[in-house]
């Protein structure tokens, strides 16, 4: 050994700091934010999954969140600070992020980049999302049970394959149970405005909506039914605080199953770009917080469509299913494919107006 190496051994071993120590630096992992933690909605749901990635690897992990990040070149910039700050992986939290982020992952091969809800994957690129449209058929069961008059709202964010799926899904549950139900949609083009989002909400209900579901990430919907005395449904996480006895129950999405996953294949060095959409099976969208007014049997039967899905024996796209122009689209017996559901931009029979092109 040479006089320079057994001196650097030597203050190494004087100051106490051993060569496994040295080595166990956190993995750092960033979360990056459309929204404000704080919009009880989307963001908010990423945030509590990520505190519990805090919470079960505690100090082997240091994560960030960085809110308000736009769809925009800004949004490269974020990832592109991230990776250069030795960030290990980086979770972009909305669809608009995928062309900035598959960009960035190129420039980054040793850093772990997923994007929530795209479909743009590489060497070092994956991508994962939650089957919302579960939790928007089991809401539509609900729905169907609650309405009075057979007109239900929902307020939509962008036409996008995955709202459309959940508009489709939210009316296929609800006309499961009555088939009379109508729904009609009012698209806002942001996913967070509380101010957009209210005055949609009142649109529908003032066309005679009295239950609204939402693909948006403020609970200005829940309110504007308190309000106005209809019914809504917290989306993405319990809005029940929000809505009072017009909150019938909420599509929860519980992250953490994914980022607890991945962190932890990222440590282990055995993640790959595998596609994850994660469902009620996996435990990553559930119905909770059931409202005041639903009565016992009702709760039952959402519950036990919730069942049928975690057990594989329910699909909420199985046909006979139609589109709104009386097409059949999915023979009965048979359920629609992934490949399918992931650029659905059509609505189903019972969905009244145009997909926005």
């Amino acid at each position: 050994m040479s006089r320079f190496k057994c001196l650097v051994a030597g203050v190494t071993l004087a100051l106490g700091i051993s060569s496994a120590a040295q080595a166990a630096e956190p993995l750092q992992a960033g979360f990056v934010y459309i929204g404000p933690t704080g919009d009880h909605g989307w963001t908010y749901s990423h945030d509590v999954g990520r505190k519990e990635v805090d919470a079960k690897f505690g100090d082997k992990v240091k994560t960030q969140g960085i809110e308000n990040v736009p769809e925009t070149a800004d949004s490269e910039r974020v990832f592109r600070d991230l990776a250069s700050k030795g960030t290990k992986v980086i979770f972009a939290t909305s669809f608009g992020y995928m062309n900035q982020m598959e960009k960035v992952s190129k420039a980054f091969p040793k850093t772990v980049f997923m994007h929530a809800t795209g479909y743009k994957s590489g060497k070092n690129l994956g991508t994962y999302d939650v089957r919302t449209y579960e939790g928007a058929y089991m809401l539509g069961v609900v729905a169907g049970k609650m309405t009075k008059n057979g007109k239900l709202g929902v307020v939509g964010s962008f036409p996008i394959p995955e709202v459309i799926r959940n508009i489709n899904a939210f009316t296929i549950g609800a006309r499961s149970v009555n088939p009379a139900v109508t729904t009609r949609v009012v698209w806002v083009n942001t996913w967070f405005d509380p101010g957009k989002e209210r005055e949609a909400a009142l649109t529908l209900i003032a066309q005679g909506a009295d239950v609204l579901m939402q693909n948006t990430d403020s609970p200005a919907i829940v309110q504007a039914a308190k309000e106005k005395g209809v019914y809504a449904f917290g989306w993405d996480s319990d809005m029940s605080k929000f809505g009072d006895k017009a909150h019938l129950a909420a599509s929860v999405l519980h992250w953490g199953t994914i980022y607890n996953e991945t962190v932890e294949k990222v440590m282990a060095g055995t993640w790959k770009p595998t596609p994850i959409w994660y469902g009620v099976k996996q435990g990553a969208v559930n119905i909770e917080a059931f409202g005041p007014a639903v009565p016992a049997d009702v709760k039952k039967l959402a519950e036990e469509r919730r069942d049928g899905i975690k057990a594989g024996t329910l699909h909420p796209f199985t046909g006979p299913l139609k589109d709104q122009t009386g097409k059949e689209f999915i023979a009965a017996g048979k359920s629609l494919p992934d490949s399918e559901l992931a650029k659905m931009n059509f609505y189903v029979e019972g969905v009244e107006g145009s997909v926005p092109k």
